[in-house]
């Protein structure tokens, strides 16, 4: 590649990022979308003050994703008109500054992120997580 083509290049952009995490989630076990039910993939530069604050996170960049929803658990309790859909959020500026920092590739990146979003609000194990992350790749 010519040093000149490298000038075109830019970074994912926020629906370029959302569309890395719908395939990453199409790509994720049948059982474990299964378990998931129907998710939301969002995408932000950044998490907002008040989730920052309520996480109790200084800095914008140590949150990369954050699921917001209903766990497996609890759906039966709060099912009904009224209630907002699971979404997965990711952040696309500390996503990419991790990116920046570490030699693995994006799509891993997003993978993780997604899969541990998700596993941690459903009470799975790393080792189930890194299971999972694995049969998607």
């Amino acid at each position: 590649m010519s040093p000149l083509s490298f000038e075109t290049l830019k970074a994912p952009s926020l629906d370029d990022l959302a569309a890395m995490g719908n395939a990453a989630l199409a790509a994720l076990p049948a059982e474990f979308r299964t378990l998931v039910g129907t998710v939301e993939i969002r995408v932000d530069d950044f998490p907002t003050d008040e989730v920052l604050e309520d996480l109790g996170i200084e800095s914008e960049f140590d949150l990369l994703g954050l699921f917001h929803g209903v766990g497996l658990a609890h759906a039966e309790a709060v099912a009904g008109t009224g209630t907002m859909p699971n979404r997965v959020w990711l952040y696309r500026r500390p996503i990419l500054d991790y990116w920046a920092e570490h030699d693995e590739t994006l799509g891993a990146i997003v993978t993780h992120v997604l899969v541990h979003e998700i596993g941690h609000h459903f009470g799975l194990s790393d080792d189930d997580m890194e299971a999972i992350e694995e049969a998607a790749d």
